[in-house]
């Protein structure tokens, strides 16, 4: 009898999504499927599934213990998300060469399906950094008396959904800052910079408007920049491990002395990055927008606003409150722009509309005398009662005022 060999193993997954890329999130249910080609017969101990996903970090640092001896130290973490294993053919005991219950696979290609839940608590994002990587993997492997296994491992994408339409994401981000340069006993003017986004949260793809303040009086020629950083944090035995990485940056006009630059709403194109990861205890991605004034000769006056790079994008509401509420701040505090103090009441309904036209408007029109028939008596005596009846007055003081009063300004970014 000539024993028949394995031609390929392979792993795919049912996608969730029209791009044919396997990404989950948690709670989802992973499916798919083993495919298993064979030429001529073989007989299978077991053909077993396992799958895992785990954030882990690694790092090491020299150390030196005296004038001669040094030695490195390792760091390594790993915080494990859930851990599945299922056989699709045979039994548990795979460590010897028994003959005894083997599955027999004829010449071909054979599929097995697997499917698996991952759990409903938060998941990290996948992620690989610089020390430290988040990884979703799918392993199978075929085990043959007298053979050596054969393995396969896959990986799938897992995203922590962030939601950028959150109130705290929406809020902008604003600051201010000045440095005076002093060279011995000579001390120039100061150079201030202020800078303001319309919010924290984006995603990739998405461009930042940056609004900014840069005056220069000292006597140095400035230049104004703005940067995305993204960092990288990862945690082990109680040390940290940082890395920072420029993502984005954009440079503005040189500055000369006595000179101010305002930009008003200049952009920042976010690239394809990973999501901002918060949820993990030993691997923290997060980014910030540094807007920054490059000074010759001394150190850079510099301002970090944070950002959170999410999944679900701004829904075109979360848009336009926030682009109304920047550009409200925008327009009051940087252009001088103010609000009148007492609102201008509107025209009354009379001068709106004649009373010939009100009582035309009351003549019954032919063109509704279906819609009337179709409607009950009732309700369209209803809608003709109060269809024409003007508005109620205009009054400055609300004649029916709640028991709590609000304070807050009218414009939330203020």
């Amino acid at each position: 009898m000539v024993l028949g060999k394995v031609k390929s193993l392979t792993i795919s997954f049912d996608c969730l999504n029209d791009s044919n890329v396997p990404v989950y999130s948690s709670g989802d249910t992973v499916s798919g499927r083993v495919s298993l080609e064979v030429t001529g017969e073989i007989r299978v101990k077991s053909l077993k599934i396992h799958a895992r996903g785990h954030a882990k970090v690694r790092w090491t640092e020299s150390r030196n213990a005296g004038s001669n001896t040094a030695y490195t130290q390792n760091y390594t973490e790993e915080v494990e998300y859930f851990n599945h294993k299922d056989i699709l053919i045979g039994h548990e005991r795979d460590d010897d060469n028994s003959e005894e219950g083997l599955h027999t696979i004829l010449s071909g290609r054979h599929e097995y399906a697997f499917s698996f839940e991952l759990p409903q608590t938060p998941l990290a994002t996948s992620f690989e950094g610089r020390h430290g990587s988040v990884r979703y993997w799918v392993k199978a492997e075929l085990h043959r008396p007298w053979f050596l296994p054969v393995k396969l491992k896959k990986e799938f994408t897992v995203f922590e959904h962030i939601d950028i339409n959150t109130p705290s994401l929406l809020s902008p981000q604003a600051g201010t800052k000045e440095k005076t340069l002093c060279c011995w006993f000579c001390t120039s003017g100061p150079i201030s910079l202020s800078a303001k986004i319309e919010r924290k949260g984006y995603t990739p793809g998405e461009s930042i408007q940056i609004f900014a303040e840069i005056e220069n009086c000292s006597s140095r020629v400035v230049v104004p920049k703005a940067a995305i950083y993204q960092t990288q944090a990862f945690y082990a035995k109680g040390k940290m491990k940082e890395v920072k990485q420029l993502v984005a940056n954009l440079r503005g006009e040189s500055l000369s002395s006595g000179k101010t630059e305002t930009w008003n709403g200049k952009q920042l194109k976010i690239p394809p990055v990973s999501p901002s990861i918060l949820d993990c205890s030993i691997i923290r991605v997060e980014y910030s927008l540094m807007v920054y004034v490059d000074i010759p000769g001394a150190m850079d006056l510099f301002l970090n606003l944070p950002l959170v790079i999410g999944t679900i994008p701004l829904h075109p509401f979360g848009s336009r409150t926030s682009s109304v509420s920047s550009q409200c701040s925008m327009n009051m505090n940087w252009l001088g722009l103010t609000l009148p103090e007492r609102p201008e009441a509107p025209p009354s309904y009379a001068e709106v509309v004649t009373e010939e036209q009100r009582q035309s408007s009351l003549a019954p029109l032919g063109a509704c005398d279906d819609f009337e028939r179709a409607l009950p008596g009732p309700l369209f005596a209803y809608i003709q009662e109060f269809r024409f009846l003007p508005p109620p007055l205009y009054s400055e003081i609300d004649p029916n005022p709640d028991q709590t009063t609000d304070d807050r300004p009218s414009c939330p970014s203020r």
